[in-house]
């Protein structure tokens, strides 16, 4: 399950409503290190056959095989900053911890 706050439903919506092609949002592991994951989302025009396609907020939301278990559960929020603002992914199966003193 993927949830999201009222805020980034808010976004969403409007940039939906902006690209007809905007049909699903795709929430991905962009990459790992040692010390954290990096997200991504991008707006999807379908879900792959072999994706998890789940709804937040009358968004659907789509997610493949690889990064299922790291980001089920998670929520997207959207925080409004002068620096470092946007969408905002946070995972309780992110894991913690490292092991190279980061």
């Amino acid at each position: 399950m993927i949830d999201l706050t009222p805020l980034a439903a808010e976004k969403l919506q409007a940039l939906r409503a902006a690209d007809p092609t905007h049909q699903v949002l795709r929430l991905y592991v962009a990459g790992k290190s040692c010390c954290k994951v990096n997200y991504g989302l991008a707006f999807d025009v379908s879900a792959d056959p072999d994706d998890t396609v789940m709804e937040s907020a009358g968004i659907p939301v789509v997610v493949d095989p690889t990064s299922l278990p790291v980001v089920d559960g998670s929520t997207i929020d959207f925080v409004d900053a002068l620096a470092g603002g946007g969408f905002v992914v946070r995972s309780p199966n992110a894991g913690g911890g490292c092991a190279c003193g980061r």
